[in-house]
This record gives structure tokens, sequence and C-alpha cells, in this order.
């Protein structure tokens, strides 16, 4: 008898932070493909914050996840049957159909990728669209130049630890990081070379921040909002360039959160401050490619992975997620 396949379903909207019995594990038949299409085994998926604004019934940039059916999100796989010439059977692809162990999708939909040239975890992290947002958001939507003092929060996650070594790589005069613990804030300077970081649970992060940087900051990546964006606006030189990419620290907000108390320094210090989504910037890819992946391989780019293994604890990973209890990237890896 064939072992069937597992998929998360989302079968609540949270009311403020979610909980386990916002998800259902559901066993179901395994999918046959048609047409044009792959059936892919998936070996293992990402969960990622921008998940937490989908599973509100709000319009947004992305839609949001169905009441009662199968979640969605980046994963790698391997292909178990092709009705298409240009893929075959034991082809590793990264698609959008994760939370679930097998998947059906358009060929159109994969992309191959290769297991000998960098580590498959790798294709969902810092050599996929967690690296190519940290790459966009830096490069081009912060236009960061040699010489600037950077300040990314969050920066023990997937995002903010690759803006802060790129920054360095760069010429970066000064990289300062905040984190949620006191083991974060050792990685980001013992490991990942930042000249300064801190732990925001240890007082108010516009104090820490202007202890850390003096000398004011020149480029803010976000990925935390709140109190964070209120201290960089703070903490701004003029003409600063601030890349939004994320507002954590609001996610699971019931109630419109206030804004930061400052915004009319944005007037006087000239301040440049940008949303960013990495689907504007694909473009990018292939040199981003070009130029981070010589740097992962020679070791000069580190990047961490918080796994987990099984799809039944998928859930569970991306509650923990949100709670701040990983390091770099969390991935699940779907054996059960």
């Amino acid at each position: 008898m064939n072992a069937p396949a597992i998929e998360v379903r989302l079968v609540s909207r949270p009311k403020g932070k979610p909980t386990l019995d916002d998800f259902a594990v559901v066993e179901t038949e395994v999918p046959t493909p048609g047409e044009g299409q792959l059936l892919i085994r998936n070996l293992v998926m990402s969960v990622d914050p921008y998940m937490r604004g989908r599973m509100n019934d709000v319009k947004s940039y992305s839609p949001p996840f169905e009441l009662d059916k199968v979640m969605d999100g980046g994963a790698l796989g391997e292909v178990v049957e092709s009705t298409v010439d240009s893929f075959k059977a034991g082809d590793v692809v990264l698609h959008q159909l994760g939370w679930r162990t097998h998947a059906v999708l358009d060929a159109k939909h994969a992309v191959k990728v290769d297991p000998a040239a960098a580590p498959l975890n790798a294709y969902l992290g810092v050599l996929g669209m967690t690296g190519l947002t940290a790459y966009a958001g830096l490069l081009d939507v912060a236009e960061f130049k040699a010489g600037d003092t950077v300040f990314v929060s969050g920066a023990a996650g997937a995002v903010g630890s690759v803006v802060g070594q790129l920054a360095k790589l760069k010429g970066a005069k000064r990289v300062i990081g905040s984190a949620g613990s006191a083991e974060k804030v050792r990685h980001l300077i013992d490991d990942l070379g930042f000249d300064a970081a801190f732990n925001y649970k240890d007082g108010p992060v516009a104090e820490q921040l202007s202890a850390a940087a003096p000398e004011g900051i020149d480029v803010y990546f976000d990925n935390v909002g709140g109190e964070h964006l209120e201290a960089a606006i703070d903490s701004s030189n003029l003409h600063a360039r601030m890349a939004i990419c994320g507002m954590i620290s609001l996610y699971n907000n019931t109630e419109p959160a206030a804004a930061p108390r400052n915004l009319p320094s944005i007037i006087g210090k000239r301040l440049t401050v940008r949303g960013m989504l990495v689907s504007d910037h694909f473009g990018l890819q292939p040199q981003f490619v070009t130029e981070v992946a010589p740097l992962v391989a020679k070791g000069e780019l580190k990047y961490e992975e918080t796994v987990v293994d099984g799809i039944r604890n998928a859930p569970r990973a991306f509650l923990d997620l949100l709670d701040g209890a990983n390091t770099g990237k969390m991935l699940v890896h779907l054996a059960d």
C-alpha cells in the first residue's frame, strides 16, 4: 500500500498571534500529473515571516491563504513523474508549492537546481529569494556605498545576516545589528563580523543604537519596524536611506500600531524611506548569483539554518519563526 501524501491546511484565521489550532495536518492521496505537469516529492520547504500576512483575509501584495486549503510557499523537491521532455525523474527543482509532501505543478513553474553546485538548502536561503532580498535591498533600494554606516534590525535572521555581511564585504565603515538574545548578539559579532550588535530586549532600542553608532547611520535595513524604525530615524544622518523589508514586530497586532513619533525628522534629515518586495528585483537574479555564489563557496559569506524535521512539525516551526527562535533561515525537512 502506497504511503499517503500529507499537507498542511489553514483552518482558521488567527486573531493576533497564530496557534497550532489554526492549522490542520491532513493525509490525502498522492496527486497525478496531467499533460505538461510534474509530480514532485518535496524534500525541504521554507517558512517565512510574510506568510503571517497571508493568513489574514485582507487585500495585499500576495493573496491570502484560503481556509481549509493547503498553504503554499517555497520548496525544493525531486521529480517523481514527468509528462514533459525537459524534466525527468530524479531532477531536483525549486517551486512554490510547499506545505505538502507531494505537489503537482505545471513544468513552467519549476526551476531545476544543481545539487552538486551547492547544498540544496542554500537554494531556499542564501542563494535563493532570501539572499536576493538582502542583495537587492542593500544595493538597489538603500543605495549602499562604501564608507556607509549600516544598521540592520533582526540581523540574526535569514535576510538580515546576509545584509550585514554583504555590507562589510563591500566596504561599510561600520555594521550594527540588533537581535533578540545574547547568543545571537555573540553570533553576529564573533561569527559574522558585525562591528557591533545589541539585544533589543536589554533596553530602549534608541539608546542602544545611539551607543553603537555614535556618528549616526547612513543606511537602515528594516526587518522589524516599530521601535526599531523610530530609533533608526533618530540615529539617521542627513540623506540616510532606508530599505523597509519587513515589520515582524507588528504582524500579530490586532490594532494598528502607533506610527514612529519622530516622522517629522524625515523632512529635516531628507531621508529616503523605500518599501521593497523582492519580486520587483528578479532582474538582478543573474548578477546576484554570479557575485554571491563564489562568496558562499569560499566561505566569505556565511549562512546559518534552523532545521525542523517532519512536515507535521511545520506549523510549530512557523510559530517559532514568529517568536524569533531561529538563527538564519528556518527550514523544514519533509521526511515524516
